[in-house]
This record gives structure tokens, C-alpha cells and sequence, in this order.
């Protein structure tokens, strides 16, 4: 996979100047065709037509829908599904305005002075990562933290390749700024954030993802919270995709990680409600990870030890504390992504149980008294994610039926809802970074709508399963 210099990171991470004269905008759209392959003008392609034409056949069957619409109202199975949906979408909007809401109440924290700046441990668990692990550790080593108050620990999670070669190399270097442990086999990430959790001596630890490369100035942009606000006790990186050169999955991903990140993340900020600090880059404050330590290392569910979900365990064990969960958009993380369909299901399936389990955890305190200050903003975040679990077989059911009875007009009215839908994120992207990659992300949700629509229905099926998933695959180094 492609590897990102430091001066081309921070160029990339600072949001470019722009005109909006069309002479620019069909600049870069000529720049994005010139840049592409040929699958990739191929997809973009269809993408633009299938939508396109979706809109025409709705335009078309504008008596078909009226009939349909009628033959809904006709009986009381109907009007409840219509009253239903018809609910459904008036949250969902009320809540999208919501997020902006908050979203343009957001402002990432400045860095403070190196005198400010807490002790921090940094802790990179590693598994089957080879070189990969070697440039992790080398881009955190280059950081422009006061090295005196870094540490540095590798721990090496019984790979099966060189994986250890490389973080041997990469202590060779750096000598005493790097610690390294290997574990005698496989346990779990888990497990080797554990040891670095129970081995660091920071006042804050930050975990970072063997497959990840970070900016210069990460490091203190993603610890200054803590020093500005006293009841912060964990902090969300700024996640984006590092193998996004040539490989269309991770070009898609990379438009919905910023939406993910930089919209989401930003606007749950601002309710000090961030719900899941991610695995790629986040940062907790010592106090609070000792606190819940023993619980997150021996927490099961349904009987079971939980090997899958540990940054959104963390996060919610946090929160429940009654500490303040931020999101720091200046520190930013490049991370690599699966680049074919079968690594992205399973990713979105650890991704989807991890999601089941830790919203049934919520439920037992966000309607308590759980910290000082408001929670309505906390507790609507939970309501927001677990409509989306309650209501995904209901939905799914619909669709089904929806598609065998009136195929035509599912297939034109769902299309013609994503490129109505998705315009906002392509517009995000677009005005954060580059135009011509935002175009990916109608893309995404065409892939998303029909080739993953399953995975939200599978993931609370089999929520007690165990197992990373995508451990194994055999991945493009």
C-alpha cells in the first residue's frame, strides 16, 4: 500500500483555497479523468447514469407512484406503514438539522504550549502488520512533541509474520524512545492495548493503529484537551484513508470517513458526547482508563469475552464515568483501509456488532444521572443509534417487499433518494478537500444501499459471535 510523506500529510490535512468560477470546477473534473483508471471512469460512469436515469424513470412513472401511494392508503396495514415511515423521516430530518446545528458550533482546540503539554504514552499494537508497523512507529517518533514527555510502546501480538523484524528495526533506531513487547501468541488487540495500558506511565495514552501514519503535529493537537478542559477523559482523532491512490474502495471510504469525522464527530463534539474514539487514533486520560481497566479487559457478552468492539468499550466506559468524550478535527491520522469487497464486509460486520452490543451497555445509564450538565444531547445520540438497530428489520422487510411487488419503482425511487441524499456529503467533502474525489461518495452509497444493506440485520443476529474478522486476509502491503 502507498505510503504518505510528512510535508504531503500536512498539505492534504490544511483545507485548500478555492473558487467556485466554473472554469475551476471543470479543471478539476478534467484533472480527476486524466488521473483515473480506466475501471475507475467506468464506475464513475455508470454511477452518473444510473442515477440520472433513475431520476428520468421517476419523472416517467410519476402515475405509478400516484397508484402505488393509493393502494397504500387504501387499507390500515398501509396508512400504519406510511404513518411509521412518515415519523421515521421527520426525526431523521429533525436530527440531520440538529447536526448541523451543533456542527457549526464546533471548533478544534488549539495546541498548547510544550510546558502545558501532559506526559504521553503511546501505544501501537501490531498484528500481521510487517513494514507497515516499521513507518507507523518511525511518523510517531517525528513528532513535534516535547520528547521528554513521550513514550513510545510497541507491542507485538504474537505475528505469524515480520512484523517484530520491523519493530526491532524501528528500536534500533530510536533506542530508548521506543519500548517493545511481544506477546507470546495471538491474544487480541485487546489484550495488547492491556499490556501497553498496564506498562505506560503517561498522564495520557494515545492508541494508534500499526497500520497508520500520523501527522507532525498530531500528537499535541490530540492531547491539548485535556489540559483546556478538566473533565475531558478521551479524544477522537481525525481519521482519514491512507490507501486511497489507486484501489476505488478506499477512495469511496475516504468521502465517508470525513463526513464521518468532520461532520459527526464535530457536531457530537460539541455535546462533549463523542461515542466512539477510534482505534486509528485516540487519547485517554490515565486516571480514567485505570479506573475502568479490569472491567474492559474482562468484559464478556452473553458469557462470552468481547475480543471485538475494545475503542467503543472504552469510550462507553468513559462516558459512564461522567467524563467529557471530544473530537479534535486538527489531529489527523492516514490509515489503511480494505481495498476489496470481502475485507470491507467484515470490517462493517465487527464494526456492526461492536455497535449492537455497546448501545445495549449505554441503555443501563444514559437516562440516569450520569455526569453534571446537560445530557440531552447525549441521550438523543443513543435514541438516533438505536432506532437505527430496532427499526433495520422492519426496513428490511419493506425493502423486500417492496422490491417484489414493485421492482421498478424501488429500484428508480431508491436511486433517485441517493442523489438527493448523498449531495450533502459530496458538497462536504467537496468544500473540506478536493471536488473531484467528492463525487465518490454517490459511489459509496450505491454500493452501500445495495451490496451492504444486510450487514446492520446480520451483525444483531449474531452479536454474541467472537473473532476480528479481517485478521487473517491476506492484505496488499
Amino acid at each position: 500500500m502507498g505510503q504518505t510523506t510528512m510535508d504531503e500529510m500536512k498539505s492534504s490535512s490544511n483545507k485548500k483555497s478555492r473558487t467556485t468560477s466554473k472554469q475551476n470546477i471543470k479543471q478539476r473534473i478534467q484533472n480527476f479523468f486524466e488521473t483515473a483508471d480506466a475501471w475507475g471512469v467506468f464506475v464513475m460512469g455508470s454511477t452518473f447514469v444510473l442515477l440520472l436515469g433513475a431520476l428520468y424513470l421517476v419523472y416517467v412513472l410519476q402515475s405509478d407512484f400516484e397508484m402505488y401511494n393509493l393502494e397504500r392508503m387504501g387499507s390500515k396495514l398501509g396508512i400504519s406503514i406510511l404513518v411509521v415511515t412518515g415519523l421515521l423521516f421527520l426525526f431523521r430530518v429533525g436530527f440531520f438539522l440538529y447536526t448541523v446545528f451543533r456542527y457549526f458550533k464546533y471548533k478544534a482546540i488549539g495546541s498548547v504550549s510544550d510546558e502545558e503539554l501532559p506526559s504521553c504514552t503511546v501505544i501501537v499494537p501490531a498484528y500481521n502488520e510487517g513494514k507497515q508497523v516499521y513507518a507507523t512507529l518511525m511518523s510517531l517518533a517525528s513528532s513535534d512533541f516535547p520528547k521528554e514527555k513521550l513514550q513510545i510502546l510497541a507491542v507485538d501480538d504474537g505475528s505469524k509474520d515480520d512484523t517484530w523484524h520491523w519493530i526491532q528495526q524501528a528500536k534500533i533506531e530510536l533506542g530508548d524512545a521506543l519500548a517493545i513487547y511481544k506477546q507470546p501468541k495471538n491474544m487480541g488487540k485487546r489484550h495488547a492495548l492491556y499490556l501497553g495500558f498496564t506498562k505506560g506511565s503517561g498522564e495520557i495514552f494515545v492508541t494508534v493503529d500499526s497500520d497508520s501514519i500520523v501527522a507532525e503535529d498530531t500528537l499535541r493537537n490530540l492531547v491539548s484537551p485535556f489540559v483546556t478542559n478538566p473533565n475531558c477523559g478521551a479524544v477522537a482523532g481525525n481519521i482519514r484513508v491512507l490507501n486511497n491512490e489507486k484501489a476505488l474502495l478506499p477512495k469511496m471510504l475516504d468521502v465517508s470517513f470525513v463526513l464521518s469525522f468532520e461532520f459527526v464527530r464535530s457536531a457530537e463534539s460539541t455535546l462533549n458526547s463523542v461515542l466512539c474514539t477510534p482505534g486509528a487514533l485516540a487519547a485517554y486520560r490515565s486516571k480514567a482508563v485505570h479506573a475502568c481497566l479490569e472491567n474492559w479487559i474482562n468484559q464478556t457478552f452473553m458469557g462470552k469475552p468481547s475480543d471485538i468492539g475494545e475503542d467503543r468499550a472504552m469510550t462507553n466506559m468513559i462516558l459512564k464515568q461522567g467524563y467529557h468524550v471530544l473530537f479534535q478535527r486538527n489531529a489527523y491520522c492516514y490509515t489503511n483501509v480494505p481495498e476489496k469487497y470481502r475485507g470491507l464486509y467484515k470490517m462493517f460486520i465487527r464494526w456492526g456488532r461492536s455497535n449492537v452490543r455497546e448501545n445495549i451497555e449505554m441503555s443501563k445509564y444514559v437516562f440516569r444521572n450520569f455526569r453534571k450538565g446537560p445530557k440531552f444531547g447525549t441521550r438523543l445520540l443513543f435514541v438516533s443509534q438505536f432506532l437505527r438497530i430496532i427499526m433495520s428489520y422492519p426496513l428490511l422487510l419493506f425493502m423486500l417487499f417492496f422490491v417484489l411487488s414493485h421492482p421498478l419503482l424501488f429500484l428508480s425511487s431508491t436511486l433517485a433518494s441517493i442523489l438527493i441524499v448523498t449531495t450533502f456529503p459530496v458538497l462536504f467533502y467537496a468544500k473540506r478537500y478536493e471536488l473531484s474525489e467528492s463525487f465518490w461518495a454517490y459511489s459509496y452509497s450505491i454500493l452501500y444501499t445495495f451490496g451492504l444493506f444486510w450487514i446492520t440485520p446480520y451483525a444483531i443476529a449474531t452479536a454474541n459471535k467472537r473473532g476480528w474478522l479481517t485478521r487473517e486476509l491476506a492484505v496488499k502491503k
